[in-house]
């Protein structure tokens, strides 16, 4: 038998007695008992909460609620894991090396007849994201320690575009991957409020000694979205958009992440949003171009001027370049 064989024996035995000794073990499974307990000490090592007691009565046993616990999964969990572990390492998880050992690992205590399934199932699925930049792997694995410990980073982080950095103490609350990027949120010490950062514009990082206690219930994922969604706290200052257009165009609109938030009604060629200045004036416009004329703005004024200007500033470009 293998090693991981013997070790899921010992698992199995424990789980089926109360309490077991090292010699009944090494007794049962035919080997040293020195090799079981260097077995016991690896399961103690993978997170297996093995109690041991001493004394003429002693021996090891599992906690109670591990031993109720069920060691396998059936079919449609062990899917689940699987398809989970694609999104995930599609997206740059940062310790994707030890999500493959978990898979590796869940296949390796399974039938014949599961690995197969699972197999096909695996096949079955693909994600495609953009590339993640394997550079940011050790950055995120720190970032998500200090943010478990509660520890005070220290960064010098790249302001937009520009070669510029800038030295940031913050406090971590949390990490979250938005639209394939990573971003962490947490109470900048120099503006004295919550920011996010990107973590891709991290020069250099560092954590410090110094502590800190996160706020009850922070959702950096709220904190996120709530910089980007329409401002439900001011409706008065939200514009009516109003745009017609065929039915399959107006249903991918109305899918956009950003635009399902914002309407307010639809109906079979025509879809009504309320939406902030900033979107009308600087990113709508760019986005509705994508469709060409399938879409036709009804209203307001200020978004039909701004697509003109867009594509007007367009044509001028490229017959300039023409020009060259």
């Amino acid at each position: 038998m293998s090693k991981a064989d013997h070790m899921l024996s010992i698992l199995w035995l424990l789980k089926s007695q109360k309490r077991i000794t090292a010699k009944q073990l090494a007794e049962k499974l035919e080997i040293n008992i020195r090799t079981v307990y260097r077995y016991i000490d690896a399961l103690c090592a993978s997170g297996v909460p093995i109690i041991s007691d001493s004394g003429h009565h002693g021996g090891y046993s599992l906690l109670g609620q591990f031993n109720e616990a069920p060691l396998v999964f059936d079919l449609d969990e062990q899917k689940a894991l699987i398809h989970a572990a694609a999104f995930a390492q599609e997206a740059g998880y940062p310790f994707g090396e030890k999500l493959s050992q978990a898979v590796a690992k869940l296949k390796m205590y399974t039938n014949e007849e599961q690995r197969h399934q699972i197999h096909l199932h695996e096949q079955g699925l693909d994600v495609i994201l953009p590339q993640a930049d394997a550079s940011q792997v050790s950055l995120l694995q720190e970032v998500e320690m200090a943010v478990a410990q509660s520890v005070t980073i220290f960064m010098d982080y790249q302001k937009g575009y520009g070669s510029v950095t800038e030295a940031r103490h913050l406090d971590p609350y949390g990490l979250v991957c938005w639209k394939s990027k990573w971003y962490v949120v947490g109470h900048c010490h120099l503006r004295k409020e919550i920011r996010s950062f990107r973590i891709d514009r991290i020069r250099k990082l560092a954590t410090t000694e110094k502590t800190f206690e996160r706020p009850a219930d922070f959702s950096a994922r709220q904190f996120i979205l709530s910089g980007v969604l329409p401002d439900s706290d001011k409706p008065d200052e939200l514009i009516s958009v109003k745009i017609t257009g065929r039915e399959q165009a107006l249903d991918d609109l109305c899918g956009h992440w950003f635009l399902a938030h914002s309407l307010v009604e639809r109906s079979q060629l025509e879809a009504h949003f309320k939406l902030e200045e900033r979107y009308i004036r600087f990113d709508l416009p760019y986005f509705l171009l994508t469709y060409g004329g399938t879409l036709r703005i009804k209203e307001p004024l200020l978004l039909q001027n701004q697509m003109i200007e867009v594509t007007k500033n367009s044509h001028n470009y490229y017959a300039a370049a023409q020009l060259d």
